[in-house]
């Protein structure tokens, strides 16, 4: 029993307390719905804009993201092995056909058709 006035029933319950539960709910739902956090700064000196910071932030999971039509992820070359090897595959191309430019007596050995199927095979996904 608490005495009228006494601090021990007001205070909230410690962290732990079946909070987790509720963290984990939220989580999952702003990861299955996703949530945009949008906000813009501006720094003005005397009515003359010196600097706007547009910030736009989103929260959701990966099938969310695809849905929405985000999916940068998959053609950055730091961030997905595909998309370097189709990167590589087009710079080794390119220099093939600035080597074979350049040197046409070459172009068998550079570009022939045992190249050709290389250059095919690291296309392929």
């Amino acid at each position: 029993m608490t005495q009228p006035g006494s601090l021990s029933g007001r205070l909230p319950e410690p962290y732990g307390g079946g909070s987790g539960a509720n963290l984990a709910d939220i989580l999952e739902r702003v990861l299955d719905k996703g949530i945009v956090i949008a906000g813009d700064i501006r720094i003005n000196l005397l009515d003359i804009e010196l600097l706007t910071i547009k910030l736009r932030l989103v929260v959701a999971s990966v099938d969310k993201a695809k849905e929405m039509g985000i999916d940068w992820w998959e053609d950055d070359p730091e961030l997905s092995s595909r998309a370097r090897r189709k990167q590589l595959a087009r710079e080794n191309r390119e220099l093939r056909e600035r080597l074979a430019a350049l040197d046409p007596a070459s172009a068998d050995e550079i570009g022939g058709p045992r190249a050709r199927r290389e250059i095919r095979d690291e296309e392929a996904p």
